[in-house]
């Protein structure tokens, strides 16, 4: 039955905002594909979607339209922006026992001291996240979809019963419409950009650290897709549903542009009270037999400099733990984490959630982790600024959610695109040391790239 909004209890209305109230209302829709709602989604705002499918497969997550829109704030730090400001609505919530909570979807750009210089990016701040109008979620077999309306009026009931009747149509278009092609695009060209660029600043780099200036420095470059004709954001994520079985799957809208990308890594979890991690650095080809891909694998769990790349991560990443955990757990040794194209170096790390700690602090503490920016962190980041010289976005940043109650999830943007329309740009990297030669961090980026151009409708074989 629902709620009349205009006729709340009193102990309801008085909350931290007076003039704002959040209200949230969630119904059980059956079975619905969520990449159906998503793709229905564009009947109502084709331009502010998201897509969440975490790498277990056991939770996905899908929004529609713009309920709120939070970015960053010239001269604060977006990471205490973002949440001090979703923490601010969340005191506004107002909902029943039975309503799931609202969830806080976006991301940050990978380097907030980004280059004035115009570049694909343009639709994306140093950091955007949205509470979506239209939310589903889909966890432990049950499929629920919420309402999400934020207003400082005081009578709402009209507009709420018109997201009633929208939230009912996509419903019905998601069970009804034909099954979401995955059908990959004709591309009618490919081009590396600036690759002489990458080789010397690899180089560059490489000496830098010879002379002591760094002990990494992770280096990346792109390569420029044009199509025979637009792109749909669903048939993309269709693509990587079906090929990256073990990894994130997410998406990003914004008006023309949509960040998408199945990543292996995750940067933090927090579930009850828990807060979860995973070092990932390190990586080797997957083999054309199980033979040779043990073998490989062997090869990577025995590389001198592999290890040591691994080794900056979990150092790290435990010292956060230390830091913002009342205490933690690390694995003694890495272990393989296999995806299609590629394998890693993997140490999960736990702990037990410090009293004032939040997903946003560890965000801001963990990225970037030395496997997407280097060792030490400060100067590996002015080294990339000086050498590498490309607006990364959201690449190798962080993605994720978080909800009403602190849960949330984040992932490494890697093994990611920027879709726009007709176009779209990929975006490969890998760790620079001491010993690293420019030819080979030149064909490791490829085996990164596959993921995405494959997803695309390229190869590796032109």
């Amino acid at each position: 039955m629902n709620r009349k909004l205009t006729d709340l209890p009193s102990r309801e209305r008085t909350v931290a905002m007076p003039h704002v109230r959040f209200f949230t209302e969630t119904i059980e829709a059956g079975g619905i594909s969520p990449l159906s709602f998503f793709e229905a989604g564009a009947f109502i705002d084709e331009s502010q979607r998201f897509y969440w499918e975490n790498a277990s497969k056991t939770m996905t997550l899908v929004g529609i339209g713009h309920a709120l829109t939070l970015t960053d704030e010239p001269g604060k730090d977006r990471y205490d922006t973002i949440e001090a400001n979703w923490k601010h609505y969340c005191d506004a919530l107002i909902k029943e026992e039975k309503d799931m909570d609202p969830v806080l979807f976006g991301g940050f750009s990978f380097d907030e001291k980004r280059s004035s210089t115009p570049s694909e990016w343009e639709n994306f701040p140093n950091a955007l996240f949205a509470v979506p109008t239209f939310q589903l979620k889909i966890e432990n077999g049950q499929t629920l979809v919420a309402i999400n309306f934020i207003s400082d009026e005081s009578e709402t009931a009209i507009q709420f019963e018109a997201l009633r009747k929208q939230r009912d149509q996509l419903i019905h278009m998601a069970q009804v419409q034909e099954s979401i092609s995955a059908e990959k695009p004709a591309i009618l060209a490919m081009q590396e950009l600036r690759k002489d660029h990458y080789l010397e600043a690899v180089k560059q780099i490489t000496e830098k650290i010879q002379t002591g200036e760094a002990e990494k420095v992770v280096i990346a470059r792109k390569l420029a897709i044009q199509f025979e004709q637009s792109v749909r954001p669903a048939s993309v994520l269709q693509s990587i549903a079906n090929e990256q079985r073990d990894s994130y799957n997410f998406g990003l809208e914004n008006g023309s542009q949509f960040f998408f990308g199945a990543t292996p890594e995750r940067l933090i979890e927090i579930k009850d009270g828990q807060a979860f991690s995973a070092c990932v650095a390190g990586s080797i080809k997957r083999g054309t037999s199980a033979e040779q891909d043990q073998q490989f694998g062997d090869e990577l769990l025995g590389d001198k400099k592999n290890r040591e790349e691994h080794q900056y991560v979990v150092e790290m990443i435990t010292g956060v733990f230390d830091s913002l955990c009342a205490s933690y757990t690390a694995a003694t040794r890495p272990k393989l984490l296999k995806v299609r194209d590629i394998q890693h170096l993997h140490t999960p790390v736990q702990g037990k959630l410090g009293a004032e700690s939040s997903i946003f602090q560890f965000v801001k503490s963990l990225h970037p982790t030395p496997a997407l920016g280097g060792v030490p962190a400060p100067v590996a980041m002015e080294l990339i600024r000086q050498e590498e010289d490309l607006d990364r976005g959201y690449y190798a940043a962080p993605i994720g959610w978080t909800d009403a109650s602190g849960n949330g999830e984040f992932a490494v943007a890697i093994r990611s695109a920027l879709l726009e329309t007709d176009n779209a740009w990929l975006y490969a990297g890998g760790g620079i040391v001491a010993d690293s030669d420019p030819i080979e961090e030149y064909e490791e980026t490829w085996v990164k790239f596959r993921p995405m151009l494959r997803a695309l409708g390229g190869s590796l074989n032109g």
